[in-house]
């Protein structure tokens, strides 16, 4: 991964990062000054949104890890695994914070339910996203396997040369 590359990825991440530290200081705000008018039942989906952003920015961490791995050239390596995890759990917190706001909007869509199977449909596909996450992760191990059969096989070589 080329360095331009690298600084291309780390300046998206500080952006993401920042907005969802905006979006949490805004929510904060909000539940500290800004009362309820009854219509929706804002204090839990203020405090869901600040879980929501949080698991976005342990993900954004672990990625920012993995990028950092990458350039080193460490990536295949066990230490690897531990981020990738965190992805993943975060990812899955994700869903189920969706699922906590589609919960809490499903009351207010009885007369079209719809909006609640489709919200429920995004919940569904994050998750989806967290098992094609689990997948990569499945390659990354057959990688560092193969890497490190690799190396035992170039030291029996050295030894025989």
């Amino acid at each position: 991964m080329g360095k331009l590359m690298v600084s291309a990825l780390h300046a998206v991440l500080v952006v993401v990062l920042a907005g969802t530290v905006f979006v949490q200081a805004s929510m904060v705000w909000a539940l500290a000054t800004d009362p309820e008018d009854g219509s929706l039942p804002l204090t839990p989906l203020r405090v869901i949104t600040i879980l929501g952003m949080v698991a976005a920015q342990v993900a954004l961490v672990c990625v920012w890890q993995l990028v950092t791995m990458v350039r080193r050239g460490t990536v295949f390596s066990d230490a690897a695994f531990r981020y990738v995890d965190v992805v993943i759990g975060a990812i899955v917190a994700a869903a189920l914070v969706w699922f906590a706001v589609t919960a809490l909007n499903a009351p207010g869509q009885r007369d079209d339910p719809g909006v609640t199977v489709i919200m429920g449909g995004i919940g569904v596909a994050i998750l989806g996203v967290a098992l094609f996450v689990l997948v990569l992760r499945m390659l990354l191990a057959q990688a560092v396997a193969r890497d490190v059969e690799a190396s035992q096989m170039q030291a029996e070589l050295d030894e025989v040369i």
